[in-house]
């Protein structure tokens, strides 16, 4: 056989293999005794698979409470039928003068629909997978928002932790924020960090 041919033959047959794993599967409802790994969990056996995987309704009740944020999540954990699909919700409910502190999500880009609040309900904001980014309610009425993004488990990392809870030495920690060591050892104490 001409090699050419055998170089076609291959490549047909790759072809076939990387383009036949969409259709194997219609969804891959979360198993959520099984493990997690950076793919999602393992699938849970479509004969267990129920309407409820599907459906949630979390977001729906409001989140006000006296405290000055309430976050409710709709990632894999909590809705295990987004396994897979790379994408997941929250809602955020913020009392007035209530903050979201500066993080990131490494793991997902987000969109955050405003439909409460200063911000003309049905707004929208955009920000980038890893932009540090903060939200603060300056209205003095209860504001609320929901927020989409682009991984099942978006991950969240929040700067005050990052830098505060931590058990760097305070003056490598002055060193690199530019901060006096006296308000570095206040938010220490006050996050649990160390050093």
């Amino acid at each position: 056989m001409p090699q050419w041919q055998i170089l076609f033959l291959f490549s047909l047959i790759f072809l076939i293999d990387s383009t036949s794993h969409a259709s194997v599967s219609d969804f891959c409802v979360a198993n959520l005794k099984g493990p997690d790994s950076p793919l999602g969990y393992t699938c849970k056996k479509p004969a267990g698979v129920t309407v409820s995987d599907f459906v949630f309704s979390g977001l729906a009740k409001s989140g006000y409470t006296t405290n000055i944020i309430s976050v409710t999540l709709a990632f894999v954990a909590q809705f295990p039928g987004v396994n897979g699909l790379g994408i997941s919700m929250a809602r955020l409910d913020l009392a007035p003068g209530g903050v979201i502190p500066f993080h990131t999500h490494p793991r997902a880009s987000e969109v955050l629909v405003v439909t409460r609040g200063i911000i003309k309900a049905g707004e929208i904001m955009a920000f980038p997978q890893g932009l540090l980014h903060f939200q603060v309610n300056v209205a003095k009425i209860h504001s609320n928002a929901f927020v989409n993004f682009s991984s099942t488990s978006p991950s969240l990392q929040i700067l005050d932790f990052a830098l505060f809870a931590n058990d760097l030495p305070s003056e490598l920690v002055m060193q690199t924020t530019f901060l006096e060591l006296a308000t570095i050892k206040k938010l220490k104490g006050v996050l649990g960090g160390t050093g």
